[in-house]
């Protein structure tokens, strides 16, 4: 299971459950994730209206759905982006930031085109969602 840092923290945000669109991004269960469908209910006679939300993991691929009323709070996460250099290949990918020159490791990509484009020296964009990095696209240089 995933643990919450500090640094977790700092990268959370908060907003209505209602407010969510198809494509925006969404905490559950402590993973961030894609949404990839919501559907909205009518308020009825005693209740307020629903919302039910199904999002696909950014890092593990597993589908999670949430429902809730439309004006609960719901946590957000704050993507940082960023370029980075691959320095090595092995389990992992070792990237260095191209600002500030820290070197990190991120997972492959699930994506198979992306993944055969990667070799050291190659400039990626990646996204930083709590502190876990995941590589997004191969920048032309």
């Amino acid at each position: 299971m995933y643990t919450c840092t500090y640094f977790d923290i700092m990268s959370i945000d908060y907003k209505d459950l209602g407010e969510l669109k198809r494509g925006s991004y969404i905490i559950i269960d402590g993973e961030p994730c894609k949404v990839v469908e919501i559907t909205k209910s009518k308020k009825g006679k005693h209740g307020s209206a629903q919302a039910r939300v199904v999002a696909i993991g950014l890092f593990d691929g597993v589908k999670r759905s949430i429902v809730g009323p439309v004006d609960s709070r719901v946590e957000v996460p704050i993507i940082r982006k960023g370029r980075a250099q691959v320095v090595a290949i092995t389990d992992t990918i070792q990237l260095m930031d191209m600002e500030s020159y820290e070197v990190f490791e991120a997972q492959f990509p699930d994506d198979e085109e992306l993944r055969s484009k990667l070799e050291p020296g190659v400039v990626v964009e990646y996204w930083d969602f709590m502190g876990r990095k995941k590589i997004v696209r191969v920048r032309p240089e």
